[in-house]
């Protein structure tokens, strides 16, 4: 019913000498699992400023791939992912508090988008992000939840002045620094040649999404596009971590849900 192709690649920059940006995913084995639980894709950047934040966005990728694919059969991805966001962020608190005598400040961003049938649900706490391309156009299915952004929907900020704002990199959510975080989780509607594109703000906040649109239509090949991606990021800018998750949808099938079954929609 869902057919698609993937590519990722991440990379230090060029002025840190680590990096602690943390990708991963799980893709179907057998057809059975293409239905339920599907796919997931999922990509963490540990907060700068912070101890152990390559640790912190390893430990999110690390335990919302593993409730994945423990999941209950048939549990509806928009009540999965929030909740598996969720456990992470108690993960990531747990283990910064388990760290060293008196706990270790640990945070990290997360976004991650998960697939099945003709849907994809996203969620997400931080400033990573995931765009929709689409006949050339990308679209952000993500908010910052930074002090920037919040300003800027209220409208107290125009486009022109948050993106040129000094504090627009300070975080107004993160995992791990709390037992509770508010996940904001989204689904929407899968075309066939649609692309998703997962990253990091070492991408986004070097290269427009109008670039990256034009980068990732132009390319047929996925891995040459992340890798465009990444050196577009490095050559603008750099001082960051950089990080890309590309899946697009090669075919799939409007379908409908009866009593938890499929049916193909005409």
């Amino acid at each position: 019913m869902l057919e698609l192709e993937f590519a990722q690649a991440s990379d230090s920059g060029r002025v840190r000498d680590h990096n602690e940006d943390f990708l991963g995913y799980v893709l179907p084995t057998v057809a059975e699992q293409e239905q339920t639980p599907g796919w997931l894709f999922a990509l963490a950047d540990g907060v700068g400023g912070q101890q152990m934040g390559e640790v912190a966005s390893r430990t999110a990728v690390e335990t919302l791939l593993a409730g994945f694919r423990q999941a209950a059969r048939g549990e509806p991805l928009r009540s999965l992912l929030p909740r598996l966001v969720q456990a992470a962020n108690e993960k990531v608190f747990e283990t910064g508090l388990a760290a060293k005598s008196g706990g270790v400040a640990m945070a990290t961003t997360l976004v991650a988008c998960a697939l099945r049938f003709d849907r994809v649900v996203v969620s997400h706490v931080g400033d990573s992000r995931c765009y929709s391309i689409r006949h050339g156009r990308a679209t952000a299915l993500t908010r910052d939840h930074t002090v920037v952004g919040e300003r800027s929907r209220l409208g107290l900020i125009s486009a022109r002045e948050a993106a040129q704002a000094e504090t627009r990199h300070i975080l107004t959510r993160s995992l791990g620094g709390a037992m509770f975080v508010g996940v904001e989780t989204r689904d929407h509607l899968l075309l066939s040649g649609d692309v998703l594109l997962l990253c990091s703000d070492g991408l986004h906040g070097a290269v427009s999404a109008a670039d990256m649109a034009e980068i990732v239509t132009r390319n047929t090949d996925l891995n040459a596009a992340a890798q465009e991606l990444i050196d577009a990021a490095k050559e603008r800018d750099g001082s960051d971590n950089i990080s890309v998750q590309l899946i697009r949808i090669r075919s799939v099938e409007r379908v409908g849900i009866y009593r938890g079954r499929p049916y193909k929609l005409a």
